[in-house]
């Protein structure tokens, strides 16, 4: 069931207990105590007015802001701007479907409250912790700071995990960019407890895939019937489609996880974060701690501070 934008779990975790380095050590959660007070009241109020009409707002943010985390300086939210060099990440292959409207809306708010003073990648985090609360899920100090970045780097979203990814691939991409490969990788993943996904993404798995419940397989072939449209939509989680809680795990005990990446979570012979899936489906709270924890870790790569990059007037151009 949907909450009201009210908190069902509160974490106070700083930045500093997180990560080393100058760069994490420089994000903390009132960075704009002074400058922009109302930042969660605005950003919270915008998501609560948008969710009425797309519950998938949550689900929307925390992709984008993990897409944009393998450096979470903003960058996935550039245009095209030839004049600039700028090749925008959005039209990479797995960018392409991401939705970046309401950062749009939140962009406007704020410039009207606080003008030139929140960067756009700070938009991606501290959304994505609204999201993820007003679904049912935790919420958490996030550590702000962040600048944006002043250009692109397309060639970097090869970095992004992919749907099609085995194990030991998507592994290494977490490893990387120096997140842990167990915990971070399925504490993470556990994101896909709301959401959609398009055919594309799964439907070669129908009626192929050992790991894949023939139950469920039979579903998803309603859905995506073989040669018909590939963008159809299925819930990443089929029990409580728009809720963020720890179903998606036991999904995965079930043979129901609907990505081949999700499922091989589980499914993958002694992989390591098995153990990992069966406490997380057995103590949501497990779950919402590590997940705080976890998205905190995610924040914290490459972030540019200080005098580095820019504050945005507008998320999808440079100033």
């Amino acid at each position: 069931m949907m909450s009201s934008f009210r908190m069902t779990t509160t974490f106070v975790l700083l930045a500093g207990m997180i990560l080393g380095g100058s760069k994490a050590q420089q994000l903390i959660p009132t960075f704009y105590g002074n400058t922009c007070p109302n930042l969660t009241t605005i950003v919270g109020g915008v998501l609560q007015q948008a969710v009425q009409s797309d519950i998938r707002i949550g689900a929307k943010l925390i992709r984008a802001h993990f897409h944009d985390c393998m450096g979470c300086d903003g960058s996935l939210l550039l245009d095209n701007d030839a004049a600039n060099g700028i090749v925008s990440e959005k039209d990479a292959t797995p960018n392409q479907t991401i939705d970046v409207d309401i950062v749009d809306n939140i962009k406007t708010a704020l410039e009207n409250a606080c003008p030139g003073l929140v960067s756009c990648a700070d938009i991606l985090a501290l959304g994505s912790q609204i999201g993820v609360s007003l679904a049912g899920g935790p919420t958490w100090q996030v550590p702000l700071g962040r600048r944006d970045s002043r250009t692109a780097n397309q060639d970097g979203t090869s970095a992004i995990p992919s749907p099609f990814d085995d194990f030991s691939v998507l592994q290494r991409k977490f490893r990387d960019v120096g997140l842990d490969d167990s915990t971070d990788l399925v504490a993470l993943s556990g994101a896909h407890t709301f959401g959609r996904a398009q055919c594309q993404t799964f439907s070669s798995r129908i009626g192929t895939d050992p790991t894949l419940d023939p139950t469920f397989s039979d579903v998803l072939a309603q859905i995506c019937p073989q040669g018909r449209n590939g963008n159809a939509l299925a819930n990443l989680d089929s029990s409580t489609a728009d809720d963020f809680d720890n179903n998606y795990y036991t999904n995965l005990q079930n043979n129901r996880g609907l990505l081949q990446t999700d499922q091989s979570l589980f499914s993958t012979t002694k992989a390591s974060t098995v153990a990992i899936v069966n406490r997380f489906a057995g103590s949501q709270r497990d779950f919402f701690d590590a997940f705080v924890q976890c998205m905190i870790n995610m924040g914290n790569i490459s972030p540019l501070t200080g005098s580095n990059g820019e504050i945005r007037a507008n998320c999808r151009r440079i100033n």
